[in-house]
């Protein structure tokens, strides 16, 4: 088992433990001094056959009462109607200021159980329990809660820490192969804009990774993990270098949206990335050589291949959308090398379109 530690300056804010099994579950939920009250397991009808009975059984014996909301699995759930039926349950069952939620699941539950938590009375308790790849390596780390409005992603939201991250790698295992590769969007842009070193032992570890190696993922867990974990913890509230952790997110949200949520969401930051990587090569920050390898290394962990059956105009005018624009300027990050990444504000249009025609 493996701890991390979150802090807030001097404060330490939540603890992620990485784990093989929930088998120390119950005893990380006795830590935190949640015992004798009301605890909802929120989840989607993806993940609970596989879990919500299991974390239920765990929690019982510590709780006053345990309820669950299951919500349709799928990013069309992701919304203001979803949260608004999660209060009503939360209503009817008596929560209070000092109950506690639970996020059973990928980072659709993640993110609009943290909302819920952080509006419901102006503020609740909730534990992540992340069962995706992706959401164990990022959307679980760092207390961004939201929901997507009109389509568009995490419009309405609020930063909302959670008390623990409990990851237990032997979910990755129900996974299908689509779904478990898609996290691997965000681990590699954690290689490719802080440490160039994990970046090459991602590449060299390609297979072990593709075959679940329990060793090899429990390695790549933590390292992500860590460095989601120093982000946010020199920037909780993106006011600067957390901005960093966007890095294929400026082009792949508006992807994803114009793609009608077709692709996943790991997939559409990896497309993102290849054409933040290639704007990075046109300024001459990376070598064509460096470009090329960092296309073939998103290839071999599940990019979509397929051109793209959208405009670019389309896509530029939908990144102009996004929460992410400043001033009404685009912010793009771009890799000033492989290990290392910078904020940009003057990226244009043209650019942004031969970056969309290599897709």
């Amino acid at each position: 088992m493996k701890r991390r530690t979150i802090h807030a300056g001097d404060r330490p804010v939540y603890d992620i433990v990485i784990d093989d099994s929930f088998s120390h579950l119950r005893e990380e939920l006795n830590n935190l001094s949640v015992g004798g009250r009301r605890i909802c397991i929120v989840s989607e009808t993806t993940v609970a056959p596989y879990y919500l009975e299991t974390i239920a059984e765990l929690v019982r014996p510590i709780a006053s009462e345990v309820t669950d909301f299951v919500f349709p699995a799928g990013e069309q759930s992701k919304n203001l109607v979803t949260v608004q039926r999660l209060y009503e349950h939360l209503i009817l069952h008596h929560f209070d200021r000092n109950d506690v939620l639970i996020a059973l699941g990928g980072g659709v539950v993640g993110d609009l159980t943290g909302y819920a938590a952080a509006t419901y009375l102006r503020g609740v308790s909730f534990i992540q329990i992340p069962t995706s790849l992706l959401a164990q390596v990022d959307s679980s780390i760092g207390g961004k809660t939201g929901v997507d409005f009109d389509a568009y992603k995490n419009m309405v939201g609020a930063f909302h820490q959670p008390k623990l991250v409990y990851i237990n790698i032997a979910t990755l295992r129900t996974l299908q192969e689509r779904e478990y590769l898609s996290g691997m969007g965000e681990i590699v842009k954690h290689g490719l804009i802080k440490d160039a070193g994990y970046y090459r032992w991602l590449k060299d570890h390609r297979d072990a990774i593709r075959a679940l190696d329990p060793e090899t993922l429990m390695t790549m867990i933590e390292r992500s993990c860590q460095i989601k974990g120093d982000v946010v913890e020199q920037d909780p509230k993106e006011q600067g270098e957390r901005a960093l952790l966007n890095f294929g997110h400026t082009l792949g949200h508006s992807i994803e949206k114009q793609m009608g949520f077709r692709l996943l969401h790991g997939e559409c930051v990896m497309l993102g990335a290849r054409c933040a990587a290639y704007i990075s090569y046109l300024r001459g920050y990376l070598s064509r050589e460096e470009y090329d390898d960092i296309t073939s290394v998103l290839f071999s962990f599940g990019m979509p291949e397929e051109p793209l059956s959208v405009s670019a105009d389309d896509l530029i005018e939908t990144a102009r959308l996004d929460k992410k624009m400043d001033a009404g300027v685009i912010r793009f990050i771009l890799l000033k090398q492989i290990g290392e990444a910078v904020i940009d504000r003057s990226v244009t249009e043209e650019e942004m379109r031969k970056g969309l025609m290599e897709l």
